[in-house]
């Protein structure tokens, strides 16, 4: 199953997610679940959140995910959700 990780970021906590881009970028690589990804951009460009496509047996598995991605680990975010998703074109 597909599904679609939405995170939205803290206000003011560009430095939380620089910091720890490096780390997440070596966690999506290593777990190998991750189909496609990328920041979400506010109006001046700046990143400022992440949808992310996990490709997983079941939500439980995107949830542990989720949970151990080193973002939301440094506490990056304002909040989450984890939605099915069907993917349709592409």
């Amino acid at each position: 199953m597909r599904v679609a990780l939405m995170a939205y970021d803290k206000i003011d906590h560009l430095e939380v997610r620089v910091s720890n881009r490096e780390a997440h970028l070596q966690y999506i690589k290593q777990t190998g679940v991750v189909e496609m990804a990328g920041p979400l951009l506010d109006d001046s460009g700046q990143m400022c959140g992440s949808l992310i496509i996990l490709k997983v047996d079941n939500m439980a598995e995107a949830n542990t995910w989720a949970a151990y991605d080193p973002y939301n680990q440094a506490n990056l975010f304002e909040r989450t959700t984890l939605t099915e998703w069907n993917k349709v074109i592409g």
